[in-house]
């Protein structure tokens, strides 16, 4: 029988479950209904596509377009999974998903794919190569959510004003007793929306609230743990991290957490509000059992690769490639 290249439909769903399983080992059901789901939301932002032998799914790949993910200055297309039948490998699958993929990129516009593998995934590092990938210029980095212990206190301590802290006690927590220098953090929610566009504009420059809207819809509503949040000074909005766990992109296991992007308002530089959202992040990761934080920067992004490693980020072993569309 031949193959066919179609699009995934919600009938080929269960099926996209049990391959992924056996691929991974891991059983990702939240990771693919959450994706079919946003798939079915915004159409023209997803590309899912199957590889079949009349009713039976034989490989599929997920895609999605993104603009301004990891600080990126324009969109790209994410290949973030890709599954083949172990019993159908050599048989030129995935070649086929691939062409797929990068013809309904084509026609949205897309001239960029991106992806990730660890180094260690020989298979589909080998499977890029053939397939007209390379390294791309950005650096994967990483850090444990267990020890927050490097960051200054008490930057995501939120400590009433009518609390009474000893700062001459050395036996207490050193998140309190620095908490004069705190800065208050709370969940990020969907009313958060003008401010996150209006302070990601003042640092770059660009309109990107399509992809803000979409991203708060993603971690506020898709995202089974909330974990994004908000930084304020005397009152207002001086700060944001996006974050989100479950989803399981490029094969990680759902104890990894993904850093999409961090802001903070130019009018609060010098005011650990960076740091503050770094550590209640973590610290929140930690108390949800997630083990660790990645996220992604561009090689030559020196300041945010600065701030990162004064975070305790470093560099994971996971690398990024790219394929530039004609």
């Amino acid at each position: 029988m031949s193959t066919t290249i179609r699009d995934i439909t919600s009938a080929d769903i269960e099926r996209v479950i049990e391959l992924d399983r056996r691929l991974t080992g891991t059983p990702r059901r939240n990771y693919h209904e959450k994706r079919m789901a946003a798939a079915a939301a915004e159409p023209n932002s997803f590309v899912t596509i199957a590889a079949a032998d009349g009713p039976v799914l034989k490989g599929f790949v997920f895609a999605h377009i993104l603009d301004g993910e990891f600080g990126g200055t324009g969109p790209v297309g994410v290949v973030e999974t890709i599954g083949i039948d172990p019993d159908q490998r050599g048989n030129g699958l995935g070649r086929k998903l691939m062409a797929a993929v990068e013809e309904a990129m084509r026609k949205r516009g897309i001239r960029e794919l991106v992806t990730q593998a660890d180094w260690t995934e020989h298979a589909i590092t080998r499977f890029f190569q053939s397939a007209g990938f390379e390294l791309a210029p950005r650096i994967v980095l990483e850090r444990g959510t267990g020890d927050v212990s490097d960051f200054e206190a008490p930057l995501a301590q939120q400590v009433r004003d009518s609390d009474e802290v000893d700062l001459s006690d050395p036996s207490g927590d050193d998140y309190a007793a620095l908490s004069r220098d705190r800065v208050p953090v709370r969940s990020l929610t969907e009313a958060d929306y003008p401010f996150i566009v209006s302070i990601d504009r003042k640092v770059t420059r660009r309109d990107r609230s399509t992809y803000y809207k979409r991203k708060i819809s993603e971690v506020t509503k898709e995202s089974g743990v909330r974990v994004s949040l908000v930084a304020e000074v005397d009152g207002l909005f001086a700060g944001f991290v996006m974050a989100r766990t479950e989803y399981g992109e490029f094969g990680r296991a759902q104890a990894t957490a993904i850093l999409d992007t961090i802001g903070v308002d130019p009018a609060n530089a010098g005011h650990n509000v960076g740091r503050a959202l770094m550590s209640q992040l973590l610290t929140n990761l930690s108390s949800l059992g997630v083990e660790k934080v990645q996220t992604q920067v561009a090689w030559n992004s020196f300041d945010l690769l600065r701030f990162m490693a004064r975070c305790g980020f470093t560099p994971s072993q996971r690398l990024c490639f790219w394929r530039k569309l004609n």
